[in-house]
């Protein structure tokens, strides 16, 4: 799964290399699917190697079980926001590059 990922991403940018072409993941979508289709295949892959014992982690050991439902709430959320960090992320890496590139060619 890693290597699939790294070979779309290489690939696509070194197309984005071409003149007059772009680059497809400098599009916040593009990015967003990626980082959606991570997310799900390592809880699919999460989930069938340890079971249900996968999602022990939004609940710490040793936590009093009376904060329970608001911990989970939290880990929960803070989860689910790393799609979001992972695709804004790269969507910004790329975006600046194409600026730093057409600032340069304008000082050209």
């Amino acid at each position: 799964m890693i290597f699939t990922i790294f070979s779309f991403l290489f690939f696509c940018n070194l197309m984005g290399m071409i003149p007059f072409s772009f680059t497809v993941t400098s599009h916040i979508v593009v990015t967003l699917g990626l980082a959606t289709m991570a997310f799900v295949g390592i809880n699919i892959i999460g989930i069938k190697t340890h079971g249900f014992h996968a999602l022990s982690f939004f609940l710490p050991s040793g936590a009093p079980i009376a904060l329970a439902p608001l911990l989970v709430a939290i880990e929960v959320v803070s989860y689910s926001f790393r799609v979001v960090s992972l695709a804004l992320r790269l969507f910004a890496n790329m975006m600046s590059g194409h600026c730093l590139l057409k600032i340069l060619a304008g000082f050209a």
